[in-house]
């Protein structure tokens, strides 16, 4: 494919060249990938890679979000969903209580279950392997994707278990993949500023290695669009690309526009379209070595979502049935999709939508 590069930019044109021989990027690669104003190259770039490893499949997941828990002992400055103990709005479901909800909600089509809460000190670390095998004994068919990196890290405080512990007394109970969430920007300079006071960088970095090497495939995100620098931003990905060279354990990116703490906030406050297309292209871009990009539609709306799909993303994410901590923040979009919508959306960019299982298994192709 010829790319179009519009104006004279011999930057734009070398780093065109190492993407068709498939040379990695460097961070100064990216920043010129951040500054240019040809962001139709960069997308068309990214639109290449996407092509050579997925052709024109976007992938997508019936599942349903739950959450245990929003009491929380961190105090990140950019997370709405959070309760201190007592606090007007906290709670802390008993496994017999969510099963409870998801029979209300559950339908046979339903492959997983992703689950994020709060980091709750007020109960013990067998409260949370409880959770999980109640799930597991109840609905054995489907997939547990539970817990962030920054969560397993809490869970070894609280237990005195090391990472490896803590996860295999998870897996042991049904845990079957650890979600990407906790990782925001990892950076310490960004984690001290916006107070994330769970996990360290290198903390939810060697959690997602320790997962790696006991034979789980794991997802990453990465929170972009707050205080953190275009550096920062790069440096996050190369982090994740020299783990995944490492390990190969990552099956998806997942960049996450930060959302305001209010749904009627100024349009000043959120995340511009080219900003969060520009984000997709590059993610595309830079992490080489991860199979898939996913489009958020929870955080960048189904329009964009359905943009992105030529822009480098091949997950248009699933069902989801009720998210809310971005929508406990200012998040706008719809709290779910059916399955029908999400096929729409897919094939509205004239791509092939499959519905997956978490591993990427494809389930069924809709020509």
């Amino acid at each position: 494919m010829t790319t179009l590069i519009t104006g004279t930019d011999n930057r734009m044109e070398e780093i065109a060249r190492k993407v068709r021989n498939g040379e990695r990027l460097s961070l100064e690669d990216g920043l010129h990938l951040y500054h240019t104003n040809d962001l139709l190259t960069v997308g068309q770039l990214a639109n290449e890679v996407n092509r050579r490893k997925n052709g024109d499949k976007v992938y997508f997941i019936e599942n349903m979000t739950l959450y245990f828990t929003n009491v929380c002992e961190a105090h990140c400055a950019f997370c709405g969903f959070r309760r201190d103990p007592g606090e007007e709005g906290a709670y802390t479901l008993s496994p017999e209580e969510m099963i409870g909800y998801v029979e209300q909600h559950y339908h046979p089509g339903v492959r997983e279950f992703h689950i994020t809460g709060g980091h709750n000190a007020t109960v013990p670390f067998q409260y949370y392997v409880d959770s999980i095998r109640a799930l597991k004994l109840r609905f054995p068919d489907v997939t547990v994707k539970a817990y962030t990196g920054a969560e397993i890290e809490f869970f070894s405080r609280i237990s005195g278990l090391s990472f490896r512990e803590v996860l295999s007394v998870l897996k042991e109970a049904g845990l079957g993949t650890l979600t990407g969430g906790g990782a925001e920007i990892l950076s310490e300079r960004y984690r001290k500023k916006m107070s994330v006071d769970k996990a360290t960088s290198e903390q939810w970095l060697e959690v997602h290695r320790t997962a790696h090497e006991l034979g789980m495939k794991t997802h990453a995100t990465m929170l972009y669009g707050s205080i953190e620098t275009i550096e920062e931003r790069l440096q996050h990905m190369i982090y994740l690309r020299e783990l995944q060279d490492e390990t190969n354990g990552f099956m998806v990116f997942i960049p996450l526009a930060v959302q305001p703490l209010s749904k009627s906030a100024s349009i000043k406050r959120r995340t511009s379209a080219f900003e969060d297309m520009r984000m997709i292209a590059i993610s595309r871009l830079m992490l080489d070595n991860f199979p898939h990009i996913k489009a958020y539609f929870i955080n960048i709306g189904t329009q964009l979502t359905q943009m992105a799909l030529t822009f480098g993303a091949s997950d248009a994410h699933g069902t989801l049935v009720k998210e809310r901590i971005s929508h406990s923040a200012g998040a706008t979009s719809a709290e779910g999709l059916t399955r029908d919508e999400l096929v729409w959306l897919i094939k509205g960019a004239g791509r092939t939508a499959v519905e997956r299982d978490t591993f990427y298994n494809e389930i069924k192709v809709y020509d």
